[in-house]
């Protein structure tokens, strides 16, 4: 089956959910991964039971945010989300190397709660996809209960992007161009905590001044948020590459809250995990442009660009990343996706190979309707014009 797809120019934060694909083949994942069956629905209208939250005081809960935490074993290596890119095929194969939970994309909560089509082609799970965070972009409480009451029995958490930085968020009124009205934030916060069965988490960006972080940080924990993510920079501070996150902003966020807080930025391997959490004392890290070009980042791989000087201590872990793609698509076939997304993806990951041989992305972009056998073939062909980037690992004692 031909499926057509377009060229993008990828952003972890670019929200492409406005317009949903007219291809109603262009999705689907398989029946068990479907949430939205009639029989799902059946079922979790069914089991639906009053939400005790509104009667807990502070301190119970605090003391349920890190209960529930702790019983999904604490993780600490997570997959970031990332508008088209944190689909399942994507979240699975980073779990496979290394990462404890995943958060979904971003998800449009006007158009998940009215729109079908949107539903199952956007948001797709199956067991072994858990701890999991369903991110929501939203500005009306109202509409965003609807949307999260869909997903709360397939998620651990239901996530609010309090972060986005991008245009499409300031058009849309929505992510952190909501930082200007803390009392429809609030309202966003509390109408969750009061009404699902599972926590509501919050993702956020700094504000210039750390005072206003640290007071935003405390009225959403005071609003009923069981769990916060923090991206080290601003909303104005949009290039990772070239502006570092702060760490220390972060570290003083963990130290002014009650509950569990993950940091956002500047993870490319394991030696930046390690130091991110002793330097921050969060309980987690979240990975995402990183992980896009190296999904087997949380197992202790890293590209080239991240060997020391020297490569003391460092060897070729005999997997690249044209081994990675192989076993993404195979996730793929098994649970399909969007072709804008797999695109995406195969892109990110060969990067460093297309940059040798740009011929062959020439050909790859040139394909207007994508086939599993045209991208097994693909790495194939790179294979055999001797492209070599392999990802390296420390030796340990």
């Amino acid at each position: 089956m031909a499926f057509s797809s377009v060229t993008q120019t990828l952003d972890p934060c670019q929200h492409t959910s406005e317009s949903i694909p007219d291809n109603p083949d262009d999705h689907i994942c398989s029946e068990t991964t479907n949430p939205f069956s009639p029989e799902s629905v059946a079922n979790h209208e069914s089991s639906l039971l009053d939400n005790p939250n509104g009667c807990l005081t502070t301190d119970a809960r605090i003391e349920r945010a890190w209960a529930h935490w702790k019983k999904l074993g604490e993780p600490k290596l997570i997959v970031a989300p990332m508008v088209d890119n944190s689909e399942l095929p994507f979240r699975l194969l980073c779990r496979k190397y290394g990462a404890e939970a995943a958060y979904t994309p971003m998800l449009h909560s006007r158009i998940f709660s009215e729109n079908e089509k949107y539903r199952s082609q956007e948001f797709t799970t199956c067991k072994e996809d858990r701890p999991l965070f369903v991110q929501f972009c939203a500005n009306d409480p109202d509409t965003l209960l609807e949307a999260a009451r869909k997903v709360e029995p397939y998620c651990d958490y239901v996530d609010i992007n309090l972060g986005c930085p991008q245009r499409i968020a300031k058009r849309g009124n929505y992510g952190a161009f909501l930082m200007e009205k803390l009392p429809l934030v609030k309202s966003l916060v509390e109408k969750l905590a009061l009404n699902l069965n599972v926590p509501v988490s919050c993702k956020i960006r700094l504000f210039p001044n750390l005072q206003d972080t640290l007071n935003y940080a405390k009225m959403l924990e005071n609003a009923g948020c069981a769990l916060l993510a923090v991206h080290g920079r601003t909303r104005d501070e949009k290039d990772g590459k070239k502006i570092r996150a702060n760490w220390d902003a972060i570290r003083a966020v963990k130290n002014a809250l009650r509950i569990p807080v993950l940091a956002n930025g500047n993870i490319r391997h394991m030696d930046d995990v390690t130091r991110c959490l002793e330097e921050t004392g969060v309980n987690g890290v979240l990975s995402a442009e990183t992980l896009l070009e190296n999904p087997a980042l949380f197992a202790g791989f890293r590209t080239v660009d991240w060997v020391s000087d020297g490569g003391d201590g460092i060897r070729d872990a005999k997997l690249d990343q044209a081994d990675l793609v192989v076993e993404y698509l195979k996730l793929c076939e098994k649970y399909p996706v969007p072709w804008r997304m797999i695109r995406a993806h195969v892109h990110k990951m060969l990067g460093e190979w297309f940059r040798v041989h740009p011929h062959v992305r020439a050909d790859f972009n040139a394909q207007s309707i994508l086939s599993f056998e045209f991208l097994y073939g693909m790495v194939d062909r790179l294979r055999e014009l001797g492209v070599s980037r392999p990802l390296y690992v420390k030796d340990t004692v």
